[in-house]
C-alpha cells in the first residue's frame, strides 16, 4: 500500500526555522521517520517536498496513476491560501490526512483557517513531528479496514 508524504513551502528548513516551534528534526529525519514507520505499518512511503504550490499540485495530479492508496500532507503556508491544493486533492479523489507541527490554533488568527480541514479524513496539529506517525499509523489502519473516503 503506497502511501504519498507532502510536505509545502518552508518544511525544508525544518531543525533550523524557528526551532522553539517546530523542533530539531530535519525535514530528512521527519522523512526518514515516516519511511520507517511506513515499512512497520506495511505501507511504502513516498515523500516530497516544494516551496512551489505548481510544483505539489503537479505531484498529487500524479499519485493516483502511481497507486498512491492515501496522501498524508502538511501544506504549510499553503493550507491557509491555496484553493488550487483543495482542488487538486479532491480531484484526485485519493483520502488525506492534514498534518501540522505547531498548533496552528495557538498561533496568528490568519492561521486558524484551512482550505484542506474539510475534505481530510482528518487532522493533526500541534503534536510536533510525532503527528506524521500518527497519520500514518491511522492511514494504515483505514487502508486495512477498507475505509472509503
Amino acid at each position: 500500500m503506497k502511501v504519498l508524504l507532502l510536505n509545502g513551502p518552508n518544511l525544508n528548513l525544518l531543525g533550523t526555522r524557528e526551532p522553539a516551534i517546530y523542533g530539531a528534526m530535519t525535514l530528512a529525519d521527519v522523512e526518514a521517520m515516516c519511511r520507517t514507520e511506513g515499512a512497520a505499518l506495511g505501507l511504502e512511503v513516498a515523500t516530497f517536498q516544494s516551496n512551489h504550490e505548481g510544483a505539489l499540485v503537479d505531484r498529487i495530479h500524479v499519485a493516483g496513476d502511481e497507486g498512491v492508496r492515501f496522501v498524508v500532507i502538511n501544506p504549510g503556508a499553503l493550507t491557509h491560501t491555496s484553493v488550487a491544493l483543495r482542488d487538486a486533492l479532491t480531484g484526485v479523489a485519493i483520502p488525506f490526512i492534514e498534518v501540522h507541527i505547531s498548533n496552528v490554533h495557538k498561533r496568528e488568527a490568519f492561521r486558524h483557517r484551512s482550505f484542506l480541514s474539510d475534505v481530510a479524513e482528518g487532522v493533526i496539529v500541534g503534536l510536533g513531528t510525532i503527528g506524521y506517525r500518527l497519520a500514518l499509523q491511522a492511514a494504515a489502519a483505514k487502508l486495512q479496514r477498507g475505509d472509503k473516503p
